[in-house]
């Protein structure tokens, strides 16, 4: 099975890859999502670097926040209709997860501070669900705060 699966990976990761460049695109104009962090945006930081390394492209994953904290995180996380929640990141399914309550929960917050994960922190990874159809379920989401 396994073997089987690397057949099309390099199908399934560029395309995957060409929804998480259209959602945070998406996300990044949003009034209520006050940071995005994805490679494949030219205001991340490392920009230049990702796309040299990563050949043009952004990856999968997407960190982001939203305005308020984890309240409004769990808000935006609950309401969601299409992607779902996980703590586990990397599927062919789009999941979402809260790292300040999961993959960082034993951190201080100064420690979470330091390394970018914030209480409206969400870290969302993108599968091979149409990619307009993970925007209009985020957009709905974040109408909900």
């Amino acid at each position: 099975m396994l073997l089987k699966g690397l057949e099309t990976m390099e199908l399934r990761v560029r395309a995957q890859q060409a929804n998480a460049g259209r959602v945070a695109a998406f996300l990044e104009g949003h009034a209520k999502v006050p940071r995005v962090l994805y490679p494949g945006l030219s205001s991340h930081p490392q920009h230049a670097l990702a796309q040299a390394q990563m050949n043009g492209g952004g990856g999968t994953l997407i960190a982001f926040d939203v305005a308020g904290g984890k309240a409004e995180a769990f808000t935006v996380m609950n309401a969601l209709e299409l992607i779902l929640i996980s703590n586990n990141l990397g599927d062919a399914k789009s999941l979402i997860t809260h790292p300040g309550t999961s993959t960082h929960q034993r951190l201080t917050d100064e420690e979470r501070a330091r390394v970018g994960i914030f209480p409206g922190t969400i870290r969302l990874s993108i599968g091979l669900e149409d990619a307009d159809d993970l925007i209009e379920d985020l957009d709905q989401a974040l109408a909900q705060l």
